[in-house]
């Protein structure tokens, strides 16, 4: 029994987890849930993640939701694949679990207001709310003023290697930059655009594209 992934493909959260199985060189298969028909709400479904939430996995019999933590279940599973992307000491671990908190606490709850309201509703003929996402990209400009002090002392966010602390932003920042018009955002912060360059041209991440716009459900390496 393999890896099973639940969810949408183009979905952030979703799209972490496949990206972290990528880069381990990890086979698995992805089950839709149609969240557009809202079958992430039903009875089924809620059985398996009670908040009704995507993604959710299955490993064979282990069940896990909450694409930070399987994350790092994968990562912890397959370290002797592909890239360290825990850390190798304590403190090396313990600067990525700063900065995951960091894209959990702080970065996305700014991020996800503006993809919403700029792109998500448009898209689907809903009215967005331009006042709220003005007042989410101005805090999200302080954010990545912050990102850039960081980032010129290390290549990435938790030190000199590519990490989870990395690859949890990259989908959300990808809907910013690509599809929300917020380039901008990074041409006074060279170091953020630089840091952006490098991580969203990994090889895995444009695996991950190209089976999300292939519409496949299995992935092997």
């Amino acid at each position: 029994m393999g890896v099973k992934v639940y969810g949408k493909p183009q979905a952030v959260c979703p799209q972490r987890v496949m990206h972290c199985l990528v880069e381990k060189g990890v086979s698995f298969e992805f089950v839709l849930v149609d969240i557009d028909a809202m079958e992430h709400k039903r009875a089924e479904y809620m059985e398996k993640h009670p908040f009704g939430q995507v993604p959710f996995i299955a490993d064979g019999d282990f069940e896990l939701f909450e694409s930070r933590a399987i994350v790092r279940y994968f990562a912890a599973k397959y370290a002797d694949r592909g890239p360290n992307l825990l850390g190798r000491t304590a403190e090396e671990r313990a600067k990525v679990e700063q900065w995951l908190d960091v894209e959990a606490i702080t970065y996305s709850p700014c991020a996800f207001p503006i993809v919403f309201n700029l792109f998500l509703f448009p898209i689907r003929g809903l009215p967005g709310n331009k006042g709220e996402a003005v007042a989410a990209m101005e805090k999200l400009d302080k954010i990545l003023e912050v990102y850039e002090k960081q980032l010129a002392r290390t290549k990435y966010l938790a030190g000199d290697e590519f990490t989870l602390a990395d690859l949890t932003h990259i989908p959300v920042t990808r809907y910013l930059v690509e599809h929300c018009g917020l380039a901008y955002l990074l041409d006074d912060k060279p170091h953020v655009k630089a840091w952006w360059e490098a991580v969203s041209s990994r090889p895995a991440w444009k695996k991950v594209m190209s089976f999300v716009a292939s519409g496949a459900s299995f992935y092997a390496p």
